[in-house]
């Protein structure tokens, strides 16, 4: 957009300076001379001021549709990370309580059950005699 700003400004410049050079060596009289060189000049700067609008009303627009493009990106991403942050919650509460049952069942076998090493023990002797067929007496 800079760019074709810029050449259309250097092609304006020339026009005018080409339009002014060729009314100067023109066969008239001076009266008539700056008479056109007044009515080019302000035709060139109705133009500028045209172009300036035009450019200016398309790049306010454009900055606003930029702008509503980024809050429309920015709140769907806000959005996302929030859905995302309420499942990883979810799964967080879900894996502790299934660590306080854990702990609560530990807890109560802990208390309950006595002598662990006995247990432990009498686990493994137990197991050992239903893989050997004996029975415990």
């Amino acid at each position: 957009m800079a760019k074709s700003g810029s050449t259309f400004l250097a092609l304006l410049t020339g026009a005018a300076i080409g339009a002014g050079l060729g009314m100067l060596y023109a066969p008239e009289s001076g009266e008539e001379t700056r008479r056109k060189l007044g009515e080019n000049a302000r035709k060139t700067q109705d133009d500028l001021n045209k172009r300036y609008r035009e450019t200016s009303s398309n790049l306010s627009q454009k900055a606003k549709k930029a702008k509503s493009d980024f809050e429309q990106r920015l709140d769907e991403t806000l959005s996302s990370a929030s859905y995302k942050a309420d499942e990883i919650l979810s799964s967080l509460e879900s894996k502790l309580d299934e660590l306080k049952r854990q702990n609560a069942k530990f807890q109560k076998d802990r208390k309950g059950g006595g002598d662990d090493k006995a247990n432990i023990e009498e686990s493994v002797a137990s197991k050992g005699d239903k893989n050997t067929g004996n029975a415990a007496v």
